[in-house]
């Protein structure tokens, strides 16, 4: 039994029959788990038997304990719960109790509300009737002309004077003065009584301003509230914040701290900060700035525009970045067009005439620009034509004379400085960004559109236009020797200057006008000086003429009869003519500078011209010699060379025309008998047959018979 019971209470691990059983085997002698030993089953089952008897007996046993603690548990439930429904009872005897106290506190309560509204009733008329007796206390004082009273004798009760002297002096000014008690009230409400004692108060207010008392000012701040001088108070408050606030040299960043400073202080000693703070604003506008802005303008309004005008940009930017800095602060409910009247009100006069100024200013500003640099070239200005668009159109149809007369001799300038444009594009660009700030939002794009216009007349006109017109004025004529050919030099400049001018247009002006009528009329002024230069280009083109009669002059001077028909067929040496090299020569350094000088299709477009005058002038070139057949295969070398540099015009229509050149010259050296076939070929068969006739007229041989028979 007891080895039973250490088995089963000692641990707490869970009961398992096997293992019980198996331990119980092992443990009992011939059970048959040790090693060595006989199994027993009699022995075995005696002791199952022996172990079950006591586990009956355990059982029974703890089936007692078991009831004898359900009863117990029953027992202790019945008295709990019997606990449980006395305390319900007193807590429903307790809610009574209490519900019955706080409806006799209520009770109470009113009864003590009604005695309290009572004495209310009886005690404000007596408070009044004290008040009344101490103020005719004190009136009689007045009346007697002696103020004995402590409350005014002591200068530390000045908040109670106040307050009493103001009430006299309020009962004074309702009484009329023709009564009996006016006439005696009168001391009252004559103004040196009731003015003294709100000079004892300010007086008293710029002491303590001056000793950085914060909470004594609060305190007589709220006693003169109540006085008409609280607004003198205020202006005392203004006029000493300022004092040693603007000692640097910059007035606007003196005026952002002050009022930083007056900011955090001004809520801690008045009752309307935001008045005070707006009043002390509009006192350092109409004073201080007021004064400032004049000094700094009046001195240079008259003498010498650009420091004007800079000044007032400078100032007028100042003044508005000062006014949103202040606009952080607490200024009432319109903050935005109180600040913006106080800045109106400084400016006013002087942006009122503004764009006048600006206007002649740029004026004489680029005319000095443009003069400056035409003395430094010893150049004097000559008068060009004033014609329209529709004018120089009429000009380049007709090819007459250029505008200005005869050619002229530039000496390679093309009077176009990158310096100027410069010069001119940042003035006008500083006067745009004045023009922005300075004018009135409904002025902007009229007063931007003016500016424009002064960009055009003298960048545009006075400058790009006048190079033209001179570059096309020094363009030489068709026949001239070893002529200079400047003009593309000027296309060039006035091609990049003009890049420039359009850059400005859209950065600056664009941003101006944008949302305006003026907008069109700026792309239409944009649109006519585009429209007009290209036309002057056009008329250039005369340029092309000098080229093409420079290479005459190089196959005129290096061409040679017998280049063509040499005395020796069988000694030729060379693969192309020297007039062959020097044209092709000249020619890629003229497609070269073409490039350089024009862009888009205006390259194409020059190209395209120079190459037909290149090919019909080759063409009428060879028209002029007899070719043998060794002089024919030269003929196509050089033709074949010339196709090489029409290759660099990058056009199709040059090269297509010099490879048709190319096939005409190989009838200069065809067999008789194939002449025929060779005409009917892709190139030729398309030609007209004059053409063809005319280049095998060329050949020495043609007179032959058989050569005409073959070809007829």
């Amino acid at each position: 039994v007891a080895h039973c019971k250490g088995f089963f209470f000692c641990g707490q691990e869970p009961f398992v029959a096997d293992e019980y059983i198996e331990r119980l085997a092992w443990r009992t002698p011939g059970g048959g788990s040790r090693g060595g030993e006989a199994f027993d089953p009699k022995r075995l089952l005696e002791e199952f038997v022996n172990h079950i008897q006591e586990l009956q007996v355990m059982d029974e046993r703890i089936q007692r304990k078991v009831e004898k603690l359900e009863q117990q548990c029953q027992k202790e439930a019945k008295e709990f719960a019997k606990k449980v429904q006395e305390l319900q009872k007193s807590n429903q005897v307790a809610f009574q109790h209490f519900q019955e106290l706080d409806e006799h506190i209520s009770y109470v309560a009113t009864k003590v509300c009604h005695l309290g509204d009572q004495l209310e009733g009886v005690n404000t008329p007596r408070q009044r009737a004290v008040e009344a007796q101490k103020l005719m206390k004190y009136f009689n004082e007045f009346l007697d002309g002696e103020l004995k009273s402590d409350v005014f004798t002591n200068s530390e009760k000045i908040k109670e004077a106040a307050d009493i002297i103001q009430k006299l002096h309020l009962i004074a000014q309702e009484l009329p003065f023709d009564s009996l008690m006016g006439f005696c009230c009168y001391p009252l409400s004559y103004p040196g009584k009731y003015h003294d004692l709100e000079c004892q108060l300010i007086q008293e207010f710029t002491s303590a301003q001056r000793r950085g008392e914060i909470s004594r000012m609060r305190e007589v701040a709220a006693v003169l509230l109540h006085f008409k001088g609280y607004s003198h108070c205020v202006d005392v408050y203004i006029k000493q914040c300022q004092e040693g606030a603007f000692l640097r040299n910059d007035v606007f960043e003196d005026a952002a701290i002050l009022c930083q400073r007056v900011n955090k202080q001004v809520g801690e000693i008045f009752s309307n900060p935001e008045t005070v703070l707006a009043k002390l604003i509009q006192n350092i506008f109409e004073v201080k700035l007021q004064s400032y802005v004049k000094d700094q303008l009046e001195e240079h309004r008259k003498s010498d525009a650009e420091q004007y005008l800079k000044n007032l940009y400078d100032l007028y930017t100042r003044t508005t970045n000062l006014s949103s800095k202040l606009m952080e602060f607490n200024l009432g409910t319109d903050k935005q067009t109180f600040l913006s009247k106080l800045i109106k009100a400084i400016f006013i006069s002087y942006l009122e005439n503004y764009i006048e100024v600006e206007i002649g200013y740029l004026k004489s500003r680029s005319a000095m620009i443009l003069q400056r640099y035409y003395d430094s070239k010893n150049h004097q200005k000559r008068s060009i034509g004033t014609g329209g668009i529709q004018d120089l159109k009429e000009r380049l149809r007709q090819r007459t004379n250029l505008p200005l007369g005869p050619s002229i001799d530039t000496h390679g300038e093309t009077f176009l400085s990158q310096e100027v444009v410069v010069n001119l594009l940042q003035e006008t660009k500083q006067a745009f960004e004045r023009c922005h700030r300075l004018s009135d939002p409904s002025d902007l794009p009229k007063n931007a559109f003016r500016i424009f216009s002064m960009l055009v007349e003298f960048l545009c006109t006075e400058h790009i236009d006048y190079a033209l017109e001179t570059g096309l004025a020094g363009i030489p004529s068709s026949d001239s020797k070893n002529a200079n050919l400047y003009f593309l030099d000027v296309v060039h400049q006035a091609n990049t200057i003009f890049h420039l001018f359009d850059k400005q247009f859209n950065d600056h002006l664009m941003p101006l006008i944008s949302s305006s009528p003026k907008l069109s009329e700026c792309l239409q002024k944009k649109k006519d000086i585009i429209e007009q230069m290209e036309v002057k280009l056009d008329m250039g083109i005369d340029t092309l003429n000098c080229m093409i009669g420079q290479m005459k002059h190089i196959l005129a001077a290096e061409q040679k009869k017998t280049d063509f028909k040499p005395e020796d067929e069988n000694n030729v040496l060379i693969q192309y003519t020297n007039a062959c090299v020097k044209v092709c020569g000249y020619v890629r350094k003229q497609v070269e500078k073409i490039r350089n000088s024009m862009d888009g299709k205006n390259v194409d477009t020059v190209l395209m011209e120079f190459g037909v005058r290149f090919h019909r002038l080759i063409y009428e070139h060879l028209q002029q010699y007899s070719y043998s057949c060794m002089g024919g295969m030269l003929a196509i070398c050089d033709v074949a060379e010339y196709r090489k540099c029409a290759k660099d015009f990058k056009i199709a229509l040059v090269l297509q025309l010099f490879d048709t050149l190319h096939a005409l010259c190989n009838l200069l050296v065809v067999a008789p008998d194939n002449l025929k076939q060779v005409c009917s070929g892709e190139q030729l068969a398309n030609l007209d047959k004059n053409i063809l006739h005319s280049f095998v007229q060329l050949r020495v041989d043609y007179r032959s018979a058989r050569l005409a028979r073959h070809f007829s």
